[in-house]
């Protein structure tokens, strides 16, 4: 098929796993790209200098004009997944919105990627939102090309992370029924060329690929597979009483999952998701790999020291933002302190930037994993998201239950909380240099919501003064050993009354 270098494509889900990796492939195919955003800075320092990045919302309609302007295609990764609400309901308007903006704009094509799975049998609520969503997609468009994949393996995706945490971490597993129910998993890399492929189709009616690996296979034979690459030995026990909600609790412990994902997950694993028949090979090129074959791959890729995108990094798989319209904040409640190390700022902000994750948080790591456990339980992301690269970081980027908000290499990390909270947090680091070395400021703050906020502040107060005091400390004691001198860090300045503070961090 003919290349047309002068296409422009429109972009969603640039932030997700499948968008994030298609974004530089299009950027090396040549194509004028366009992303379209709710958070235009977590994709700064991702994107080509030929790349636009535009503000735009599907749930609204009228920011969708401008961004479909000029474009041939757009590909559409748009899926409340993460969504706490009726995700269908919100699933099904914004696929209308996009549909009929993107008509008007005589986009040429809308790509969409759906899930694999029988109509007519009884499908997960995620399975039928999905191909609902590539119906309301036709139904206002005159043409949509639909990929319908099973289990996606690659480093750093949802299913692969969730099986490679199991086999890892687990000598011997109890395996709920779904463990054994059949899918037809494809590798990362082929998805990406039916997506690229699909591109340069001529013009023509909408259609529905169903797109997959040769082998046929349950989660465990998966598991399996790894664990024989691996090297491992493991012993699966059957559980068939095991029920989707405890099913994803336990997900939520030993895997990067967290309950209401896990749930929406478990729940669609109870459908087979296989090819029922082979238009996909006839009319693309792709060959896709077996089984063993993106396992193979995916294993190259963990052996990096960072997958190029993860499913969590994704702003919604932490769940639907909270809206705080018309909500009254109290005074921000502010929790500052100092210290002093003799080493220049680069060499200060060292320690910051490897904070989460395998590194833990340089003081009392036990109770940062209660905590995420406790967040686990009420319906939170829990602690195990961990973070995407162990040394950089970027907007946007997800760190354990925080997200990176803003970050200036050297100089400022600020994080805000995406655990289940009354109220909105945020723990702040900056680094300023001076004649004798440089200063570390930390600052938790907090906007409470109402009575509950103030007694859940109020409540955990010292529990704050021993982890934020010793946390600094230790990050302070991590600088110097990092730099050239080792000097014993100096008094720790605190301030303790509540502030507010201006211009507020959450923008």
């Amino acid at each position: 098929m003919e290349h047309r270098s002068s296409n422009l494509i429109l972009l969603t889900g640039a932030t997700g796993y499948v968008g994030g990796r298609l974004l530089p492939l299009l950027e090396q195919r040549g194509d004028r790209a366009r992303c379209l955003t709710r958070r235009p800075e977590a994709l700064l320092g991702r994107v080509g200098p030929a790349t636009e990045v535009v503000a735009g919302d599907v749930l609204d309609r009228a920011s969708l004009t401008a961004a479909l302007a000029g474009v041939d295609t757009a590909f559409y990764f748009v899926h409340s997944m993460g969504a706490d609400r009726d995700f269908e309901e919100q699933d099904r308007i914004a696929a209308e919105n996009f549909a009929q903006v993107a008509a008007a704009a005589r986009v040429r094509r809308i790509v969409y990627l759906g899930g694999l799975g029988n109509p007519d049998h009884q499908l997960s609520k995620h399975l039928r939102s999905r191909q609902e969503t590539g119906d309301v997609l036709r139904a206002h468009h005159p043409q949509v090309i639909e990929f319908r994949a099973s289990i996606v393996i690659g480093s750093g995706s949802l299913s692969f992370e969730m099986i490679r945490s199991l086999v890892e971490r687990l000598p011997v597993m109890i395996c709920p029924r779904w463990v054994q129910v059949q899918a037809q998993p494809i590798a990362v890399e082929d998805l990406l060329s039916y997506l690229q492929a699909a591109i340069d189709l001529p013009p023509g009616p909408s259609q529905v690929y169903e797109i997959g690996g040769p082998d046929q296979v349950s989660y465990g034979q998966i598991m399996q597979e790894y664990a024989l690459q691996r090297g491992l030995s493991r012993w699966m026990i059957p559980v068939p009483l095991l029920t989707p909600y405890l099913s994803s609790l336990w997900l939520g412990l030993v895997t990067p999952l967290y309950a209401r994902v896990g749930r929406k997950l478990v729940e669609s694993l109870r459908n087979p998701t296989l090819i029922s028949n082979n238009l996909a090979a006839t009319t693309f090129a792709v060959r896709p790999r077996s089984v063993r074959e993106a396992i193979a791959r995916a294993l190259v890729n963990e052996d990096q020291e960072a997958a190029e995108t993860r499913w969590s990094d994704a702003y919604s798989s932490a769940g639907e933002p909270r809206g705080w319209g018309g909500v009254r904040f109290g005074s921000r409640l502010v929790d500052s302190r100092t210290i002093t190390v003799s080493v220049p700022p680069e060499r200060a902000f060292f320690p910051i930037r490897r904070i989460g994750g395998h590194t833990g948080w340089y003081f009392g790591d036990w109770l940062w994993t209660l905590r995420g456990f406790l967040d686990l339980l009420l319906g939170g992301v829990g602690v195990r998201r961990g973070r995407r690269d162990p040394e950089n970081l970027r907007v946007g980027d997800p760190l354990d239950f925080w997200r990176v908000e803003l970050y200036e290499p050297s100089q400022r990390l600020r994080l805000q909380a995406e655990m289940k909270l009354p109220g909105r947090a945020w723990l702040e680091f900056e680094v300023t240099g001076g004649a004798s070395g440089s200063t570390i400021r930390q600052t938790a703050i907090f906007d409470p919501v109402g009575l509950f906020g103030l007694v859940y502040w109020y409540g955990i107060y010292p529990l704050h003064q021993l982890v934020f005091a010793g946390m600094l400390r230790n990050l302070a004691r991590a600088a110097e050993q990092a730099g050239t001198k080792t000097v014993p860090a100096t008094q720790i300045k605190v301030t303790t009354d509540s502030e507010r503070l201006k211009p507020s961090p959450g923008g």
